[in-house]
């Protein structure tokens, strides 16, 4: 029992004789140790060229080109300013100088999504809408586009801030061609380029419908002929009573042959005689 005490005792003796020297030995703020000599800090801006000495305070020197250094230092040298790479969607918005960094921001379009400090690190390109949708709400150096659908009589491209009317061609004194959609307006031709449209359709009827007439009445006159003609063959032929046998008769051939048997005999009783 007596042994713990002793070591309690002697523990926080050693803890309390720490505690004097660090008091009595330890810097200011502004100060760092070298060497057991408490030297000032340099200024931000500036970096540690000497360290001081008995006799002497420490040495700065200003930052070189395309350094920094933001905090007072001891170092003895600034940090290197940091690049905006376009490739990583940013650009510059505050030039480096001796006292502070780079600060970089996303490009036109794009919103940041990895930072370090006030700077970003990464940005990537606002989304677009797709035809049929309207940007909702515009993106921001640090938010994405919201996208929103069009609905009744509207559309958009996905460029505009608002889906628009459909234009109403017979308000305009034309005629609509083409209907709209959520992604496009509606199309209007003038009447004039309906007409052309439409004219030749017009004039192949006004060819076709005389020639289907005339057709149909040759063929219906064609029919009656021939149904007269029919009519005339059965039909007998008035003619004249005549003394003698009907020219073109079947019987003029016979009459003609017994007309001539007298004439024969007598031609040749008178070459007997």
């Amino acid at each position: 029992m007596n042994m713990i005490k002793f070591r309690f005792i002697v523990s926080i003796a050693a803890v309390v004789a720490l505690s004097v020297k660090l008091c009595f030995s330890a810097c200011a703020r502004a100060e760092y140790e070298v060497n057991g000599e408490c030297c000032p800090i340099c200024a931000p801006g500036n970096h540690v060229y000497w360290d001081c000495s008995i006799d002497t305070s420490t040495t700065c020197v200003a930052c070189p080109a395309s350094t920094y250094s933001d905090e007072p230092s001891s170092s003895s040298k600034c940090f290197s300013c940091s690049v905006c790479e376009q490739d990583r969607g940013l650009r510059v918005n505050k030039v480096c100088t001796r006292s502070s960094d780079t600060v970089c921001g996303p490009l036109e379009r794009f919103y940041c999504i990895e930072k370090k400090k006030d700077c970003c690190t990464l940005a990537v390109q606002h989304s677009e809408c797709s035809p049929g949708q309207y940007i909702k709400q515009a993106g921001t150096g640090a938010t994405d586009n919201v996208c929103a659908d069009c609905t009744g009589d509207t559309y958009s491209n996905g460029s505009f801030s608002s889906c628009l009317q459909h234009t109403i061609c017979e308000a305009l004194g034309l005629t609509e061609t083409n209907p709209g959609t959520h992604s496009s307006d509606t199309k209007c031709g003038n009447p004039s380029t309906v007409v052309a449209r439409i004219t030749p359709s017009v004039i192949v009827t006004l060819i076709l419908i005389p020639v289907i007439i005339v057709f149909i009445f040759k063929h219906i006159r064609k029919k009656k002929q021939s149904k007269s003609s029919g009519n005339k063959l059965t039909r007998p032929e008035p003619h004249r009573e005549s003394c003698g046998v009907p020219q073109g008769s079947i019987l003029a051939p016979l009459l003609f042959s017994l007309n001539m048997l007298p004439l024969s005999q007598i031609m040749r009783k008178n070459q007997i005689g």
